[in-house]
C-alpha cells in the first residue's frame, strides 16, 4: 500500500534554547552530524512505498538545502494542527492517498524501521497513535524526563508519528486544536473530556482503551492506540536538556 507523508516543521524554540541548539528551529538542529530534518527524510523515504512528501513549516526551514528532498513545500499554520491541515489540503490537491503518515520533525533518533513497525501494527482505524510504556522509554533513554499519563494500566507517553485518514482529520480539527493547546498537561486534556472523566483520571481509574473510547465519541472518528512501538517515536526535542542529552546519546 502506498501512502503520502506529511512533515510538520513549525516547531520554534525559546531564545535561550535556540542558542544551545544553534538554530531557532527544532528541525534544523544537528544530531549525529545531520539535521533532524535530514534524518527524518531519510527515515520516511526509506519506507519505499511513499508517493508524496509534504514539508510544512517556516520559510527558513523550507529554504534549507535538506528541504529539497520534499515533494512539496508550503508555509505552516498558526498552530500544530493547522499546519497539518495545510499539508493535508496540499495533498488533497494532488488526489491524496486515503491515509497519510504524519511525522513531526523534532525526533532525532527516528529510523525507517521504527516507522515501518508502527505502520505494520496499525489497523483500519481513521486515526492511529503510538503509545509507549514509561518503562520502555526509560530503558531506551535512561536518565531522561518525559510527560507521562498515569492510567490504571500503567504510565504511558504518546509518540509523534500518526497515521490518519484525511477526511476524518478535517472533521476532528476543532477538537484537536483544543487538545493541542493542552498537550503538555495530562490533567488539562482530561478536563476537556468532562468532569467525571477528569475525576476518574485523577483517581487513576482510567485505562488506555477507556481514554481512546471517550476521544472517539467526542471527535467523531475511529481511533487506535498502537502498542509495542519504538520509544524513538516519543523522544522529541522540547528544550535544551533534551538536545544536550541527544548529543551525548547519538
Amino acid at each position: 500500500m502506498t501512502f503520502d507523508v506529511l512533515l510538520p516543521a513549525g516547531g520554534t524554540l525559546k531564545p535561550d534554547d535556540a542558542k544551545a541548539f544553534g538554530t531557532p528551529y527544532k528541525s534544523l538542529a544537528k544530531v549525529g552530524g545531520q539535521t533532524v530534518l535530514e534524518s527524518t527524510l531519510d527515515a520516511v523515504t526509506g519506507l519505499g512505498n511513499v508517493r508524496r512528501v509534504v514539508l510544512a513549516g517556516e520559510a527558513e526551514v523550507l529554504a534549507h538545502p535538506d528541504a529539497s528532498r520534499a515533494t512539496d513545500k508550503l508555509p505552516g499554520g498558526n498552530s500544530g494542527p493547522q499546519t497539518i491541515l495545510n499539508g493535508l489540503e496540499a495533498l488533497t490537491a494532488h488526489d491524496a492517498a486515503d491515509f497519510v503518515l504524519i511525522v513531526t520533525t523534532d525526533l532525532p533518533f527516528i529510523k525507517t524501521q521504527h516507522l515501518a513497525d508502527f505502520l505494520k501494527r496499525c489497523g483500519n482505524q481513521e486515526l492511529s497513535v503510538p503509545v509507549i510504556k514509561s518503562v520502555d522509554f526509560a530503558a531506551r533513554f535512561p536518565g531522561t524526563t518525559n510527560t507521562y499519563m498515569r492510567l490504571a494500566d500503567g504510565l504511558w507517553t504518546a509518540g509523534c508519528a500518526y497515521r490518519v485518514q484525511s477526511e476524518a482529520f478535517r472533521r476532528a480539527l476543532p477538537h484537536i486544536e483544543q487538545a493541542f493547546a493542552q498537550r503538555k498537561s495530562p490533567i488539562g486534556l482530561a478536563k476537556l473530556l468532562g468532569p467525571m472523566f477528569a475525576l476518574k483520571f485523577v483517581l487513576g481509574q482510567l485505562t488506555v482503551p477507556q481514554v481512546l473510547g471517550k476521544v472517539e465519541s467526542i471527535i467523531g472518528c475511529t481511533g487506535a492506540a498502537v502498542y509495542g512501538c519504538a520509544p524513538e517515536l516519543a523522544y522529541d526535542l522540547d528544550d535544551r536538556e533534551d538536545y544536550e542529552y541527544a548529543l551525548k546519546f547519538s
